[in-house]
């Protein structure tokens, strides 16, 4: 899969991970919260995540 070299991306585990690059294949993610007021960084998700399937 094509890298996105404007959208880093360090989750290994996410199907749209670019394996062996730290990039993510999307041509555009979503960015969210699971806070009411976000603080800092740990309170933000990236909502395009989809965990990968190892078979």
């Amino acid at each position: 899969m094509p890298k996105n070299t404007s959208i880093k991306c360090t989750v290994n585990q996410c199907k749209h991970h670019c394996k062996g690059e730290n990039y993510c294949s999307l041509d555009c993610v979503t960015i969210g919260t699971h806070e009411y007021s976000p603080t800092t960084d740990q309170c933000t998700d990236c909502k395009s995540f989809v965990k990968e399937n190892k078979i």
